[in-house]
């Protein structure tokens, strides 16, 4: 019985995990062509100039944070600002999902 409610308890935490990243990594990759590239580079991992940052591999809440303070006005930039004004609360998370599992910055795969 111990175990059987075990495995729930993690089968539970591992799906609960996944449901609330809430990204789609497919997604974030069309509309990372579409916006992201022509300056932080293919994949989010060679940007155009020192200045823009490397975006693959990094955490995906940190980038979700980052876009969503550059949506709001927290974070101040004004070309960021421009873009993640356009983003809705999924694009976000779809961006954020596949920047994160892109070889780069913390994953060197």
């Amino acid at each position: 019985m111990k175990t059987t409610i075990l495995m729930s308890l993690a089968a539970l935490a591992l799906t609960s995990g996944a449901a609330q990243a809430g990204g789609n990594a497919a997604a974030g990759q069309k509309k990372a062509q579409e916006v992201c590239a022509a300056c932080h580079g293919e994949g989010g991992a060679k940007p155009t100039t020192p200045d823009y940052p490397i975006l693959a591999g990094q955490p995906a809440d940190y980038l979700e944070h980052t876009l969503k303070a550059y949506k709001s006005g927290k974070r101040k930039n004004p070309i960021m600002a421009g873009m993640a004004a356009t983003l809705s609360k999924q694009e976000i998370a779809d961006l954020s999902a596949y920047f994160s599992h892109q070889k780069g910055v913390t994953h060197k795969r």
